[in-house]
């Protein structure tokens, strides 16, 4: 079998871009307890057998992550790879800096997609749209050539993505992806599912599933296979869903699962969704939602850079 006979592609919205259908979580590449070469080894494996769609971000692991990506792209891979990072400014400047910053360490002078990271408080959508927000960074960047895409990312409430969906049509921007959890547990509880997915395909906006295992969470509930967790998330509307990959064994799971993958019936669907019910309707499995531990940018507010100058004025009235 050819390599790129073993992954499927999709279309990423209406960029046109042609990813696969899973793509390689970033996060998992910076873990501490990884050598840089057996980082670089899963993602060169990765991209040679078809997954060419890599997620990244700014602060995973303060930079050592995206360090690792950059050289395993080295010597040819970066042709072979859709790249996309996160930064976590919501101001013009500091979204600058840190997209700069994200260049130095990939070692290339595009990224294909930039996200705003995070998106999980209603003034965020509010401060990158700004004049002096992080969005107004992007575009300038888009039109330097440093990026060719532009998305937003968020885990915490779906009414926050819709928020940000609504506020950048009253801007004239629209968003080329959007990264959202979607998993077994998600449409029980605060579901982007039901609420936020049908925008998106409706819009033509490229879908970024993340969380399809909840960072291995859902599966101490015992009502669910991680093969079962992906093909549910492959089996929806997709463009592509990120898992975390942080070992070969881990790599062979996410190629298991599409080689195995078929397309569900609405019917099966509901099996799944009913075998999670019990548990996922307090959320209970999905921790980034009900507490604050995936929370990065709460724990490190310094990242999001000042408030916009009219806003600290306001204060003094």
């Amino acid at each position: 079998m050819a390599a790129h006979e073993e992954v499927p592609y999709r279309t990423l919205g209406r960029t046109g871009e042609r990813v696969s259908a899973i793509g390689l979580g970033g996060w998992h590449l910076g873990f501490p307890r990884l050598t840089d070469d057996e980082s670089v080894r899963i993602i060169r494996t990765a991209i040679d057998r078809g997954i060419n769609f890599l997620d990244n971000s700014w602060d995973y692991f303060e930079g050592v992550s995206e360090t690792r990506m950059g050289r395993a792209l080295r010597d040819g891979y970066r042709g072979r790879a859709f790249l996309m990072t996160k930064i976590n400014g919501r101001s013009k400047k500091e979204a600058a800096r840190q997209l700069d910053e994200s260049l130095r360490r990939f070692g290339v002078e595009t990224i294909d997609l930039v996200q705003h990271h995070e998106m999980i408080r209603f003034e965020d959508a509010n401060r990158i749209f700004d004049e002096e927000g992080a969005n107004a960074a992007l575009l300038e960047a888009r039109q330097a050539g440093k990026i060719r895409y532009i998305g937003f990312t968020g885990h915490k409430d779906p009414e926050i993505h819709l928020h940000t969906l609504r506020l950048a049509r009253e801007y004239g921007f629209t968003f080329d992806a959007v990264q959202m959890p979607l998993n077994v547990m998600d449409a029980h509880y605060r579901s982007f599912e039901r609420l936020v997915l049908p925008e998106l395909v409706r819009d033509d906006i490229g879908v970024l599933g993340m969380k399809p295992l909840a960072n291995g969470y859902i599966l101490t509930s015992g009502k669910v296979s991680a093969i079962e967790c992906l093909h549910y998330a492959l089996a929806l509307p997709t463009s592509v869903v990120i898992t975390g990959i942080e070992s070969m064994e881990r790599l062979e799971q996410a190629f298991e699962a599409l080689r195995t993958f078929r397309p569900l019936s609405a019917a099966e669907l509901d099996v799944l969704r009913a075998k999670t019910e019990a548990d996922g309707r307090r959320g209970a499995f999905e921790l980034f939602k009900t507490s604050s531990i995936y929370d990065g940018t709460a724990q490190h507010i310094e990242q999001l850079g000042e408030e916009p100058e009219r806003v600290q004025r306001s204060v003094q009235y």
